[in-house]
């Protein structure tokens, strides 16, 4: 049961952080551009951005995407790794640079904590 409630609190966290952030960026709001510009990428790549993180959500949260959600999960975490390494190139201080990754240890916890209904079988 604790495995369950971790689950959730992983995810269910995960997904706030995701859908805001991903609505955000999309919408290409002058603090998700000033961020973008402030990191050397155009506004545009925030809208992929933004799909991408809903349409993780939407995978992650669905019980039938099993290949889906690992791609999910794989693209969230190029993400947040992108992220970090953005911020850390920009020289932006630790405390701005480390928000990613743990955003990340969310989204590892809702991968492993996951129930095994959820996962690729193995072969």
């Amino acid at each position: 049961m604790s495995r369950r409630i971790g689950y959730w609190i992983c995810t269910g966290s995960l997904a706030l952080w995701l859908v805001p952030s991903g609505v955000l960026d999309i919408l290409r709001t002058p603090g998700v551009v000033e961020i973008l510009h402030h990191l050397g990428y155009a506004a545009y790549v925030g809208v992929i951005l933004g799909v991408g993180k809903l349409l993780a959500v939407a995978a992650i949260l669905t019980p039938q995407t099993r290949l889906l959600r690992e791609w999910a999960y794989a693209g969230i975490t190029f993400d947040l790794i992108g992220a970090f390494i953005s911020h850390m190139v920009a020289r932006d201080p630790l405390r701005i640079a480390l928000i990613p990754l743990l955003v990340l240890g969310l989204a590892a916890g809702s991968y492993f904590l996951r129930a095994d209904r959820l996962r690729l079988r193995s072969s």
